[in-house]
């Protein structure tokens, strides 16, 4: 496999992560907790969950459109593997061993779905790590 395709298949994940944390609000009854807090609080939750999304699509596309510049490697390119590396290094770390989601798994799509998201965390580190390793 080329590794510009491997590129665009990482930008493709990154969208699968947008649709699966799209669901989440929903999963997890997040109106029923947040609508305890004050609304300042709320409204600051929900602008982080935007711009994490944001980050999502912003990395898939630059993955999907620019493959080719980012697989023929330059400082730029190498820059941008090595965030998006550490970011979903971070990510996984939070999964692993921060967040405890067992008391929203409550059906098997839920705990599959899961499962699943944490894959594509593992993965995506490696593509983009293996790149600015080999850029």
């Amino acid at each position: 496999m080329k590794p510009s395709t491997l590129i665009q298949i990482a930008g493709l994940l990154h969208f699968g992560l947008l649709c699966a944390g799209l669901t989440m609000p929903r999963a997890v009854n997040l109106r029923h907790h947040l609508s305890a807090l004050p609304v300042f609080i709320r409204q600051l939750f929900w602008v982080y969950y935007v711009f994490v999304g944001f980050t999502f699509c912003s990395l898939g596309l630059a993955s999907i459109l620019l493959s080719k510049q980012i697989t023929e490697g330059g400082p730029l390119a190498r820059a941008f593997c090595l965030f998006t590396f550490a970011f979903w290094t971070m990510r996984l770390v939070v999964a692993m061993f921060i967040f405890d989601v067992r008391p929203y798994l409550t059906n098997w799509s839920y705990r599959a779905g899961y499962q699943l998201t944490n894959v594509v965390f593992a993965i995506l580190p490696l593509i983009y790590g293996w790149m600015a390793w080999r850029n």
